[in-house]
């Protein structure tokens, strides 16, 4: 896992997140403020039409947010997140979630969620807006 002017005990423990292993999602890129992260799509992730389950794409967004948003070494947690989903994904497919802050507050950041596949293709874009521990 590349890490940019990351803790290495922040680095570790956003390695070893439970939830995220079980998707099976990847860490591609880390900085204080940013995340790209990618995930391959199963089956099973799939809704009734066999394209990407929306909670699925969400749920990469939202990992995404929280890795970019707790790198900076504070604890910090999502108050609100919006998304806009603009294009399917099917199984096979590798999905690439990147977060970059936007704006870096004393107890708030904002952050955009860009959801691609392999293709580059947007999938999605979010919004984040987390809460810092100071």
């Amino acid at each position: 896992m590349p890490d940019i002017n990351v803790n290495d005990d922040i680095a570790l423990k956003i390695k070893n997140d439970p939830f995220p292993k079980h998707m099976g999602v990847e860490i591609i890129e880390l900085s204080p403020g940013f995340a790209r992260v990618s995930m391959k799509v199963q089956e099973h992730m799939t809704n009734i039409l066999r394209i990407t389950h929306g909670g699925v794409v969400f749920t990469l967004a939202d990992v995404a947010l929280g890795i970019a948003s707790n790198a900076r070494g504070s604890a910090a947690v999502a108050v609100n997140v919006n998304i806009n989903f603009i294009r399917a994904s099917r199984p096979g497919d590798v999905l690439i979630a990147t977060a970059e802050e936007v704006h870096l507050g004393r107890r708030t950041a904002n952050y955009r969620i860009t959801i691609e596949d392999d293709d580059g293709k947007v999938v999605a874009m979010a919004q984040g807006l987390v809460f810092r521990e100071s």
